[in-house]
């Protein structure tokens, strides 16, 4: 009779399991880990959070989720409302630091050019004004201009190019030049209008200021406004006079205000 053999059942052994679903759970708690650290919404997280306990507790383990931890506390409106305030004011106190900043350097420079109109004996030709729009340079434009010319005169040429001296500062700032004239009507075979001529003066001007290489001249800009913005009216000889003038304008870099 021939023997049954027994064949022998082969064993796989199956302890690699338990490290391998140990590294597992891990894994997913990391990623939880990572995902409440992140700025996400409490609820969605909480949803979320339902999910994967369900998943996990199917086959009749315990979920790992099981424990009601919130990783996210919602931060009060009360206390919110406090941060951005806060925030708010920190952000103002920067602004009224550059704005008292820029300010101190604008009323040196109004100083520095009223010493100069002061030592040369100018004050009847040049005069200063700052205001929130900037400091304003007016120049008469009798030591420019003859009557009806936009041909700058000798002295006029070199207050100019001292003038672009004092323009010179760090950090630079914009440069508004404008010429105005006075109502009498222009009609010549240079110039057709007050507007053209006011043009040219402010132009002319300011070709003058940009030979100075210390300046940018992508901070220059030059308008006119033929007799349409005068200071006094021009209802005599003495007004027209004030009335035909170059003014530079130095833009602040920031808001400033005078308490004008």
């Amino acid at each position: 009779m021939r023997r049954n053999k027994k064949k022998k059942r082969s064993h796989i052994d199956e302890s690699w399991l338990l490290p391998y679903s140990d590294l597992l759970t891990l894994l997913v708690a990391l990623f939880i880990v990572l995902f409440a650290m992140s700025d996400v919404d409490a609820t969605k997280y909480k949803e979320l959070a339902g999910i994967f306990r369900n998943e996990f507790s199917a086959g009749g383990g315990n979920g790992i989720l099981e424990q009601n931890i919130d990783p996210i506390s919602p931060i009060p409106p009360e206390k919110q409302q406090e941060e951005e305030k806060e925030e708010e004011l920190e952000s103002e106190t920067e602004e009224e630091r550059n704005s008292a900043v820029e300010l101190q350097q604008l009323e040196g420079l109004q100083e520095e050019v009223n010493h100069y109109i002061t030592t040369n004996s100018l004050t009847n030709n040049l005069s200063t004004e700052l205001t929130d729009e900037g400091l304003l340079v007016t120049i008469v434009n009798e030591v420019f201009f003859d009557p009806g010319s936009a041909d700058v005169k000798e002295d006029g040429a070199v207050i100019a190019r001292e003038v672009s001296n004092l323009l010179v500062t760090e950090p630079p700032h914009q440069i508004v030049i404008s010429g105005h004239a006075d109502d009498v009507p222009q009609n010549n075979e240079k110039y057709g209008s007050n507007w053209e001529l006011s043009v040219t003066r402010s132009l002319n001007f300011m070709r003058l200021v940009l030979e100075n290489k210390n300046l940018d001249p992508t901070l220059f800009s030059a308008k006119g406004y033929g007799e349409y913005k005068p200071i006094v009216p021009n209802t005599s000889a003495e007004n027209r006079a004030k009335n035909r003038r170059v003014e530079v304008l130095i833009l602040p870099n920031y808001e400033i205000n005078t308490g004008e």
